[in-house]
């Protein structure tokens, strides 16, 4: 289940440049935009954005954040399900090393034998291992109508926040590397007391940091402020849903 969101997650960040890189990157986006990317997710986006920047006296940056944090309240119901769920797979991992050890064999039918007992053992304790790839299919499309609003937005773009170009590549590689550590700190508490257990997620942990950081480096200052303001609200979150979980298992490192 593991390498499957692995290998999701970089489909993902593919399918991100492919998108982002389409043609219609050079086109202003406009009420008039036709097709249900533009008139659904990119124009709305767009339209949100300035129209919060209008209340602030133009500020895009300050918009952003804004936005941002009002889209996280949108999913907020999602992403606590999926910390819960996180929690859920956490207990089950003593009885999935019970099977795993049970059916050892890498035989075909051992191998269907140990998924059949382990997809029981989720229906029973109604655990979905798949839910934890659900925020990011919902995140990706908006990251990539943020992208081309941005970019299709000509008073979004040529706007500047702090110490960066909206529209432009941060300058000192500040945001980026902020966003990987960021998405570090939010893997790690979602994934607490789980990394041991599971080689996998721990490899998991350190992938999609350095992922995020390759990705925020060759897109838009804006794009990057987005996901560290996003990548904030959720560990935020997933300390006061995780708060005793997280404290348990770094007392338990630190007795080690």
């Amino acid at each position: 289940m593991v390498k499957r969101r692995i290998w999701l997650a970089f489909l993902l960040v593919a399918l991100l440049a492919f998108v982002s890189g389409c043609s219609q990157i050079n086109e202003p986006i406009t009420p008039e935009s036709k097709g249900f990317w533009n008139q659904y997710i990119v124009y709305p986006l767009s339209w949100l954005i300035t129209y919060v920047a209008n209340l602030f006296n133009d500020n895009y940056g300050l918009s952003i954040i804004i936005v941002t944090v009002l889209i996280r309240l949108v999913i907020l119901p999602l992403m606590i399900q999926q910390t819960k769920n996180s929690k859920a797979m956490q207990a089950l991992q003593p009885e999935l090393q019970k099977l795993r050890e049970k059916y050892s064999s890498k035989d075909m039918q051992t191998q269907q034998k140990l998924q059949q007992e382990t997809m029981l053992l989720f229906q029973k304790h109604g655990v979905n291992p798949l839910a934890g790839c659900f925020p990011l299919l919902i995140q990706m499309p908006i990251l990539i109508g943020f992208y081309h609003a941005i970019m299709r937005t000509k008073e979004i773009a040529n706007h500047n926040f702090l110490w960066f170009d909206l529209g432009d590549k941060d300058p000192y590689y500040i945001l980026p590397l902020i966003a990987g550590v960021t998405t570090f700190i939010q893997q790690k508490m979602i994934m607490a007391g789980t990394e041991q257990q599971n080689p996998q997620m721990a490899m998991m942990l350190w992938m999609m940091p350095v992922m995020i950081v390759i990705f925020a480096i060759n897109f838009p200052a804006a794009l990057s402020l987005y996901w560290v303001v996003g990548n904030i609200f959720m560990i935020i979150q997933t300390y006061f849903i995780k708060g005793p979980d997280i404290k348990t298992a770094n007392s338990g490192g630190a007795k080690k």
